[in-house]
């Protein structure tokens, strides 16, 4: 089962033989068989490229949760670790990837060398047992409800723009003035309608403009180059608002805040470099964030 989620993974027999020390021969020796145990065929051998078959696809993930639980197996019965060790792979956005978590993954290692990260930037959420995730860190209002999660801290919005954009522009004074203005929105959240609260309540308001993108960097570019105005997690935003490269229009509007979480398969049995990890985050990013520092003075 390991040959079959190695073949699958590494595209091809001779890069999962190079990845698992044995020779070619060998690994098709195994795939023939688990074929042969399963009684199917799992995989279409094309000298290009291999593809699975529809008996494959149905394998594929019962093979990864049985290694899955081979893996907790021995974990659970071997002696304790002395210290945190091996390899992690966590998802995360682009955005909070960059702007927060590789200077708190930095940090981690330093602390833990035998420790080795491997960061996957995707803005998408992922299945964590088929793509053999450690942790994902979510940042959403509708967590799955059958995931388990532990919320790390808020994410809040920042509506902001570049002085030379607000240039000539016409004032903004409430959030229904966004209407008079080119607004940079998310493909994904947002592209026209951002959310807002006003008295504690939820307020809708209709935004457009001329540039869009599928994650928030290339937003926050955008903006920094005079764009338009954009919403913008402060996570992002907050060293551009400091330093008055970007300013914030609307300093008495609320975007709706949202929940980071820490996500990941199973509680039983966590590896000590996760269960390290875990807590290290939290710690890292506490329920008051410190990036939410900036002044609230409305631009000039």
């Amino acid at each position: 089962m390991r040959v079959f989620v190695t073949v699958v993974d590494c595209g091809s027999q001779a890069a999962a033989a190079l990845r698992l020390d044995l020779s070619r021969p060998v690994v098709s020796r195994y795939l023939a068989e688990l074929e042969e145990w399963t009684g199917a065929r799992l995989l279409h051998r094309t000298t290009r490229k291999l593809s699975l078959t529809a008996a494959g696809k149905e394998t594929l993930p019962r093979c990864r949760q049985v290694l899955a639980l081979s893996d907790e197996l021995r974990t659970a019965v071997s002696a304790p670790e002395e210290a945190p060790q091996g390899l992690l792979r966590i998802t995360v956005s682009t955005s909070f990837g960059q702007a927060q978590l590789a200077q708190a993954v930095t940090e981690f290692v330093r602390l833990h060398p035998a420790v080795a990260v491997d960061m996957v930037l995707l803005d998408r959420a992922v299945n964590l047992v088929e793509e053999r995730i450690d942790l994902a860190i979510r940042i959403t209002n509708d967590l799955d409800p059958n995931v388990i999660a532990r919320r790390l801290t808020v994410c809040r919005s920042v509506v902001c723009a570049a002085p030379d954009y607000l240039r000539g522009k016409p004032a903004l004074r409430r959030i229904e003035d966004l209407a008079l203005h080119n607004c940079l929105t998310h493909s994904y959240y947002g592209r026209s309608v951002w959310q807002f609260e006003r008295d504690g309540e939820p307020v809708a308001v209709a935004v457009g403009g001329n540039v869009s993108a599928n994650e928030a960097v290339s937003l926050m570019q955008a903006a920094r180059a005079g764009a338009g105005v954009a919403m913008l997690p402060t996570y992002l935003a907050a060293p551009l608002i400091r330093s008055g490269e970007l300013l914030n229009v609307l300093p008495g509007a609320k975007p709706r805040d949202m929940s980071i979480y820490a996500v990941y398969a199973s509680r039983r049995h966590m590896p000590l470099a996760l269960r390290t990890l875990l807590d290290f985050l939290a710690q890292r990013f506490p329920p008051q964030p410190q990036w939410d520092d900036w002044p609230t003075a409305a631009p000039g």
